[in-house]
C-alpha cells in the first residue's frame, strides 16, 4: 500500500493545495462514523464495515478516544487503535483519526474517569452565572499536559505501527472545540487572564493593545477563548508532532442562529477567528468546516479565504446535499468530502431517528433534515463511484482555471464563462427527497469539455462573435475507468439538439463542439 518514507504532507503548490499520500496527490471520497461506533471491534466488524463496501469510499474518518487509550493514568492501551488499522488494511481504505480528548463538541466526554473525578486538579470552566460546567477549561494547565502526555504516546505507538503503511494519513486533533453556552470561561482563573493585556502575537496581528475589553470590545470574549483554546491544541498537537508529523488538523462547528458566542462553541476555529488560531497554533495544518447548515456554497467560499485549504469531515446527510460533492471539488478544490454517520447510509435496518437525539438538534438549533440520510445512500455510492475513477483527471484540472463547479441555490440556473464558449447551467426543478442540482465542468480544451454532476442542463454559446452558432461534433454518455474516458451511447441526434443534459442520477458527458455561420 505504501512506499517506505514517503510521510504524508500537505503542500502549497502555487497557490493549490495537494495532500499527498505515498509521494501522489490525494483525494479523500470519505466518509465519518458515529461517534461511538469505533469503541468494539467487533461492532465495527459487523456493524460498520460491511456497509460502507458499496460506496467506494477511499477514506474513513474514525475517532479514537483518549479515555479508552489511557483508562488509568499513565498506562497505555492501544488494541483498540491497532485493530482499527487492521481492519481499515483490510478494506483497502484510509483513515483520518479523530483525537477525542479534552473537548469532543464543546464538552469533555471523553476524558479519562481518572480526571472527570479529580475535578480540582482538572477545572472545569464556568458560565456567567457561575455555574460549573462539564467543559474543562481551556485554561487548566494539568489537563492540557495530561492530554499532550496521552496524545504523545498516540502518535508515538502510530508511528511504530503505522509509519511504514501510512494507513492513517491526517489526524484531528480534538473535536468541534469551544465552550457551549456562554461566551467565555468566568472562573477565577480565566477572570484574572480577561483582565490581564492581549498577547503581543495578537496586538501586531490586529493593531491593537490593552485588555480583551479594551482592544476588542464585543469580540473580546470569543477572541480571548480562541487564544486560550489555540493554545491549548497547540500544546497538545505539537507534542504529538514530535513523535510523527503527520498532517494535523481542527473541526469547527460552524455559527448559527442567534449567532452569538455559546449559541455555537465560542472560541472554535470559526472562520473570523481563525487569524487567532493560525498565530497561535502554528502545528495545525488546516481549519476544516463541519457544514449541516444550508449555506454550503458561502461555508466553502468562506473556509477558502487566508491560504486554507478546503477539507469537509462532517457533512449533511440528507440526498438534497449529495450534490455537494461535485461542487466542492470543482469549485473550490476540495481535498475532502465526508458525510457524517456513514455507516447508515446503505444499512438496510436504518430508520430516520433511529440514532438521532432529537432533543439535542432542538437545543442546539440544527435543521433536523441534516441528519437525515433516508434515500441518500445510493446517490453518494454512485457519485463517489464516478468521482473515484475520475481523481487523476480532476486533480490535472485542480488550480488551471479549467475546472469549476455549480451548485442549485434560489436561481434557475447560472452561466459558466471558458475561454470560448459560455455555458448556460439550467437547474432541474428540485423534488423532495432527491438531489438538488449540482455538478463540475471541465475545458479539456477550447472545444472540448466533460461535465459530471446530477440533474442540470447545458447550452453552449459563443463568447465573442455573436453571430456564431455553436454545434456539437460529439456527444456522448459515459464514465471513467481509472481516469480513462468509456464511452457509452453517442447523443447527436435529439437528444443534443434541445440541451444537453444529465438527468437525476449521477452521471458525465464528454462533449466536443464547433463554431459556424
Amino acid at each position: 500500500m505504501s512506499k517506505f518514507g514517503l510521510m504524508p504532507q500537505l503542500k502549497n503548490e502555487n497557490g493549490v493545495f495537494n495532500l499527498y499520500v505515498d509521494g501522489n496527490p490525494y483525494i479523500a471520497l470519505a466518509g465519518e462514523i458515529h461517534n461511538s461506533s469505533a469503541s468494539d471491534l467487533n461492532y465495527m466488524k459487523h456493524k460498520v464495515w460491511p456497509h460502507l463496501r458499496e460506496l467506494h469510499l477511499n477514506t474513513v474518518i474514525v475517532p479514537v478516544y483518549w479515555e479508552l487509550i489511557e483508562p488509568k493514568q499513565g498506562e497505555f492501551d492501544f488494541q483498540l487503535v491497532d485493530g482499527i488499522i487492521e481492519q481499515a488494511r483490510e478494506e483497502n481504505v484510509r483513515l483520518v483519526l479523530l483525537w477525542f480528548g479534552l473537548w469532543k463538541n464543546g464538552k469533555s466526554t471523553y476524558v479519562p474517569g481518572w480526571a472527570k473525578r479529580d475535578y480540582e486538579t482538572y477545572f472545569r470552566a464556568v458560565y456567567l452565572n457561575k455555574a460549573t460546567s462539564d467543559t474543562i477549561s481551556p485554561m487548566c494547565e494539568k489537563a492540557v499536559e495530561a492530554d499532550a502526555t496521552a496524545f504523545r504516546h498516540f502518535m508515538a505507538h502510530l508511528k511504530k505501527v503505522d509509519g511504514d503503511r501510512h494507513t492513517v494519513i491526517m489526524v484531528q486533533v480534538e473535536n468541534e472545540i469551544g465552550f457551549l453556552g456562554s461566551d467565555r470561561d468566568y472562573s477565577d482563573h480565566a477572570n484574572e487572564q480577561f483582565n490581564l493585556s492581549i498577547p503581543d502575537e495578537l496586538g501586531a496581528i490586529f493593531g491593537k493593545e490593552g485588555t480583551w475589553k479594551e482592544a476588542f470590545a464585543d469580540d473580546a470574549a470569543e477572541y480571548f477563548m480562541a487564544f486560550h483554546y489555540a493554545r491549548a491544541v497547540e500544546r497538545i498537537a505539537s507534542a504529538g508532532s514530535e513523535e510523527y508529523p503527520l498532517p494535523m488538523f481542527v473541526n469547527a462547528w460552524l455559527e448559527q442562529f442567534p449567532w452569538t458566542p455559546g449559541s455555537y462553541p465560542s472560541g472554535g476555529p470559526i472562520a473570523k477567528v481563525m487569524p487567532i488560531w493560525k498565530a497561535t497554533a502554528p502545528t495545525i495544518c488546516l481549519y476544516a468546516p463541519d457544514i449541516y447548515v444550508s449555506n454550503f456554497a458561502e461555508v466553502c467560499e468562506e473556509y477558502t479565504r487566508n491560504d486554507n485549504p478546503l477539507f469537509i469531515p462532517e457533512a449533511r446527510r440528507d440526498a438534497a446535499s449529495v450534490a455537494n460533492v461535485f461542487y466542492a471539488f470543482g469549485k473550490y478544490n476540495a481535498l475532502c468530502f465526508s458525510p457524517f454517520g456513514i455507516e447508515d447510509f446503505l444499512a438496510p435496518s436504518f430508520g430516520y431517528g433511529d440514532d438521532i437525539d432529537f432533543g439535542m438538534l432542538m437545543t442546539l438549533n440544527i435543521d433536523f433534515s441534516a441528519f437525515n440520510p433516508t434515500g441518500t445512500g445510493p446517490y453518494l455510492a454512485r457519485s463517489y463511484e464516478l468521482l473515484s475513477n475520475m481523481l487523476g483527471i480532476i486533480q490535472k484540472y485542480r488550480g488551471t482555471g479549467k475546472m469549476t463547479g455549480f451548485l442549485q441555490n434560489q436561481e434557475p440556473g447560472c452561466i459558466l464563462s471558458f475561454a470560448k464558449y459560455d455555458l448556460k447551467v439550467t437547474y432541474k426543478l428540485k423534488q423532495e427527497g432527491k438531489p438538488v442540482s449540482g455538478g463540475l465542468v471541465i475545458e479539456v480544451s477550447d472545444n472540448e469539455f466533460i461535465m459530471a454532476g446530477i440533474g442540470f442542463s447545458i447550452e453552449f454559446l459563443p463568447k465573442q462573435d455573436n453571430a456564431s452558432q455553436v454545434g456539437y461534433v460529439l456527444v456522448e454518455e459515459g464514465t471513467f475507468v481509472q481516469d480513462k474516458w468509456l464511452r457509452g451511447r453517442v447523443l447527436n441526434g435529439d437528444e443534443a439538439s434541445y440541451g444537453l443534459t444529465v438527468g437525476s442520477n449521477p452521471s458525465a458527458l464528454r462533449v466536443e463542439v464547433y463554431q459556424y455561420r
